[in-house]
């Protein structure tokens, strides 16, 4: 397992060296003691699952506000996602950049997202899943979000969404 950083502070791409043989294969895809030496979190209280099964939904971009805001590490475990991180942390180098990594389920590849940084993704794919391993409980008071296409952020969406709940393409821009 490998941890790429991107050109977000903080925003880690995990890739899995796969080892394979007549078997299969086998990779390690966490590693509690590379995370932190790598200084992310090791305690992952929350897992979520989203199933999508039309091509091209968008969900995001989310975050939680104030102490509930809380990292993620994001994999998608059956067909493609554009995950996308967006920097809301004031103080940080790349406040309002962004950030996009295509998931696969087969590289097995996984986004790290910490703290203070929205989140969400496009399907590339039908039947496209993704497991979100969470850093904090969620907490409904504190949930949030900006809107997918705020102009301050000219997200490269690689595709328009074909679906969209209510809630996230009411998301108010980011100001």
């Amino acid at each position: 397992m490998k941890l790429v950083p991107t050109e977000l502070p903080g925003v880690m791409v995990v890739e899995a060296e796969p080892v394979g043989d007549e078997r299969g294969l086998f990779a390690r895809v966490y590693d509690a003691d590379a995370f932190a030496a790598a200084g992310l979190p090791t305690d992952w209280p929350q897992c979520n699952l989203s199933w999508n099964p039309v091509r091209h939904t968008l969900r995001g971009m989310h975050f939680q506000t104030g102490e509930a805001a809380e990292p993620k590490l994001v994999r998608c475990t059956r067909g493609r996602v554009f995950d996308v991180a967006v920097d809301l942390r004031p103080a940080s180098p790349g406040f309002r950049r962004w950030v996009g990594v295509e998931l696969d389920a087969d590289r097995r590849n996984a986004l790290y997202v910490p703290p203070g940084c929205a989140h969400g993704f496009l399907t590339l794919t039908q039947e496209a899943e993704v497991l979100y391993m969470m850093g904090a409980r969620y907490r409904p008071e504190a949930a949030s979000g900006v809107r997918w296409n705020d102009p301050a952020f000219a997200i490269a969406w690689p595709a328009a969404p074909a679906l969209i709940g209510p809630r996230d393409a009411s998301w108010p821009d980011f100001g």
